[in-house]
């Protein structure tokens, strides 16, 4: 007996469910299909999920001597003909909750992602691992195309739902012709674009299936088991790393380069292979994978490209920045579009560009003026980065890279990473699992301004009372402070995991006056 094709359309708040079910209902009676189509309100982990299911007869009406199919209200688990998802933890979700299978369903998702509110709140990296989720999808389904459709989204300047409906019309399910599919697109307001990002997302999808028949194709008619051909010999600068390493160490030498000069990336190439050696001299077997100077790559190469008031000049005035801008706001090429960016450097910001001589007077000249009653001194700032002068003074400012190096915060954090890297090493030479940890604690370097000053204290209070090698218990009681200081921003739980491990609470810092701003005084202390 014939049965219906069944579909659940899964997409975010304001992502165009509700259009790409219209579209296809549309399309279906367009080719002379019965199609129905219903909704589920619901509100899942971000911006409140709505589920659309979908049945289409495969049989045209004018086949069936009057006689009219009757549909189903709801998708039954395991049944599901296919399953299309606009974020992969989405699609991970509906895929838990039973409906796909993997002899039934074909499961059409995107594999970018839209951050949790959960995933948010962590102080470090809460991102769920998109690993287990791709997994999720290839072991339940009995086929799949993934492809990133938020890119495919901002290159087409349109919604989501043109580029779902265009992976949907590529993947063969249903039996209607692409011109079906455009011809109820192009009669929208904004045909062009939908057009365009339903025309994207066909193409790859298209690609995926004659990539997928081409490789059944040789393998089916391969007699032998060679090996792949190995990739190409690495850089020189790669040499000296082993090949598991190469990914995340030019990537991290790239955004050093990028960030100063040749030299800065040479000094992170060198300081990572003295972690490699003092991984491998304490444990070459626990040190096939590498995990410590992997750890170590990623951290390092983000701390030492810390922001600054140089960097942040850098990117704004970058073309990039400029292009990405008129995509978000759909600027077409023929409008005008202003753009202000508003500053207000402080007295650290500037001293921070400063020798330390110099620097130490201007701090010291700003604290006297915060005891005497006064704000702490910043010199508010718009720059229109759309003009010529605003421009021009963005990418002096970004200039001033040489001025980074002989700065007094350039020196500062240069030997905070020493520190760091030295208590790595001493902790990879005597036990893999106390260096691992170690590495590790760089995620506790973030953000900026006081974020990022507290991140540091905490990170050397660590290394400084509970990285000894001597201690039984270093590897344990590194690990849990790391936990611990990412817990809480007071840095309560980092306090009692300290005194747990008989290491003394880190001391207190005074805390900054805050400045209010009351209509009927000039400033009010708070």
């Amino acid at each position: 007996m014939t049965q219906p094709i069944s579909l659940l359309l899964c997409a975010l708040g304001g992502e165009g469910g509700g259009t790409l079910t219209d579209w296809l209902v549309d399309t279906a009676r367009h080719a002379g299909y019965a199609a129905q189509a219903t909704s589920i309100p619901g509100v899942a982990q971000r911006t409140g999920a709505t589920t659309y299911y979908l049945e289409v007869f495969p049989v045209p009406l004018a086949q069936l001597g009057g006689r009219r199919p009757v549909f189903g209200l709801n998708p039954l688990p395991g049944r599901l003909d296919a399953l299309v998802s606009s974020e992969l933890l989405e699609t991970g979700r509906q895929i838990a909750n039973g409906l796909a299978s993997a002899g039934h369903t074909l499961v059409i998702s995107s594999s970018s992602r839209a951050l949790t509110t959960a995933e948010k709140m962590v102080m470090g990296d809460g991102r769920r691992d998109e690993a287990p989720l791709l997994a999720l999808i290839r072991d339940h389904s009995r086929a799949q195309h993934v492809l990133d459709m938020a890119a495919l989204t901002r290159e087409a300047g349109t919604v989501v739902s043109a580029v779902m409906l265009g992976a949907i019309a590529a993947s063969g399910l249903l039996p209607f012709a692409r011109t079906d599919y455009e011809a109820v697109v192009g009669q929208g307001g904004h045909a062009k674009a939908s057009l365009r990002g339903f025309a994207l997302a066909f193409d790859a999808v298209t690609r995926q299936r004659e990539q997928a028949r081409w490789v059944e194709q040789v393998m089916a008619e391969s007699d032998d088991d060679a090996p792949l051909a190995a990739p190409a010999t690495p850089a020189a600068l790669l040499a000296p790393f082993p090949t598991a390493l190469h990914d995340i160490v030019a990537l991290g030498h790239a955004r050093a380069v990028e960030y100063q000069n040749a030299a800065y990336g040479q000094r992170y190439l060198d300081r990572l292979q003295r972690v490699l050696e003092a991984e491998r001299a304490g444990d070459p077997a626990a040190a096939q994978g590498f995990a410590t100077t992997r750890e170590t790559a990623r951290w390092l190469a983000l701390w030492m490209a810390f922001d600054d008031i140089v960097r942040v000049a850098e990117l704004k005035a970058r073309a990039s920045r400029a292009a990405r801008v008129r995509r978000e706001v759909k600027a077409g090429e023929a409008e005008l579009l202003r753009v202000y960016d508003h500053f207000k450097p402080g007295a650290p910001e500037f001293a921070a560009l400063l020798p330390e001589p110099l620097a130490r007077r201007v701090l010291a000249w700003d604290q006297r003026r915060v005891q005497a009653g006064q704000a702490p001194w910043a010199l508010p700032l718009k720059v229109s980065s759309h003009g010529v002068f605003g421009l021009l003074a963005l990418r002096t400012l970004a200039a001033c890279k040489g001025l980074r190096a002989r700065g007094s915060r350039f020196a500062t954090e240069q030997a905070l990473i020493e520190r760091w890297l030295a208590a790595i090493e001493r902790g990879a030479r005597a036990d893999a699992r106390l260096g691992h940890e170690l590495a590790q604690c760089g995620r506790l370097i973030k953000g900026y301004g006081s974020t990022n000053e507290r991140g540091k204290d905490n990170l050397l209070h660590i290394v400084d009372h509970l990285a000894d090698p001597a201690r039984p218990d270093a590897a344990s009681a590194v690990a849990q402070a790391r936990t611990a200081a990412l817990a809480d921003e007071a840095g309560t739980a980092l306090d009692r995991t300290l005194q747990q491990h008989g290491a003394p609470v880190r001391p207190i810092k005074p805390q900054p006056i805050r400045w209010h701003h009351n209509p009927r005084l000039k400033k009010q202390r708070v």
